[in-house]
């Protein structure tokens, strides 16, 4: 009787066993890929899952975005410049069963063809491009990445190059370019600004020039804005027509009357020669 009762109690812990083995719970972001006798049944989940002890097995697959660390990986841009390029790659399981079926390990598969394609794309890519235009080039590695993957039931959402190391003497460089550039620029400018203040200068002679009128204002105008200042050096302007006269009388006189003299000097010294000599009495 103790016998038949050990037995008893051996058999149903047994089923106890079994029974435990045969239930899973597959919460909301998990699958079950599920294998019986070695071929696969179906995808499960999530929830309970009731499978054939001994006979039914079961694989858990995660359908959460996962994110992968690119290394650090050495690349000699186009232009033949070294650079160390860091990134992140964020994907996730959109096929349960092909990722278990068709890849052994579909993480480190995936690491690798980032590490691959990012090599290979920003090899083929300037130092000036890889600097500037990284939305293009994390565009064009999300969609390589992500047609290498899709067989295996991988979908690559997002690719990003967080770093870019370059050499110390580059950033020496491009730091003296980005100098030279920025005086191009300010040369530019500063002569464009010329240009178009000589412009309304010439303009503000011609009105000037069809109003006199205009150039005594602007010469009150002048003394206004001196007088209002803290100054304690006062530099009053006059203008050339109003000491010209005086000038002309204190000075030597101005080549043009000196012309003018000789022309008429030589003018009376012709009447008296053609007068002839006078008469003597």
């Amino acid at each position: 009787m103790t016998a038949v009762l050990t037995v008893v109690i051996v058999l149903v812990v047994l089923g106890i066993l079994l029974a435990g083995s045969s239930v899973r719970v597959l919460r909301e972001y998990e699958r079950g890929v599920v294998f019986r006798l070695g071929r696969l049944v179906a995808q499960k989940g999530p929830g309970l899952i009731l499978l054939i002890p001994v006979v039914d097995r079961m694989i858990r697959v995660g359908l959460r975005t996962v994110t992968l660390n690119i290394p650090p990986q050495e690349v000699i841009t186009r232009d033949n410049v070294p650079a160390r390029v860091t990134a992140v790659a964020y994907f996730r399981v959109v096929d349960a069963n092909r990722s278990v079926v068709e890849i052994e390990d579909f993480l480190a598969a995936t690491s690798q063809i980032a590490q691959t394609t990012l090599r290979s794309i920003l090899g083929k890519a300037e130092l000036d491009t890889l600097l500037s235009e990284r939305e293009r080039l994390n565009e064009d590695l999300q969609k390589i990445i992500d047609d290498q993957t899709e067989p295996w039931g991988i979908k690559v959402t997002t690719v990003e190059i967080k770093d870019v190391e370059i050499p110390e003497n580059m950033q020496r460089a491009i730091a003296r370019q980005a100098e030279a550039e920025r005086e191009r620029r300010a040369k530019v400018i500063n002569a464009e600004g010329e240009f178009q203040a000589s412009a309304k200068l010439a303009d503000a002679a011609d009105v000037m020039a069809r109003n006199p009128t205009t150039l005594q204002l602007r010469y009150l105008q002048t003394l206004l804005e001196i007088g209002g200042g803290t100054n304690s050096t006062v530099v009053v302007p006059l203008p050339v027509d109003l000491i010209r006269p005086l000038l002309g009388a204190v000075g030597p006189p101005a080549p043009e009357d000196a012309e003018r003299k000789r022309a008429e000097a030589a003018t009376e010294a012709e009447g008296i020669e053609r007068a002839g000599p006078a008469p003597t009495l």
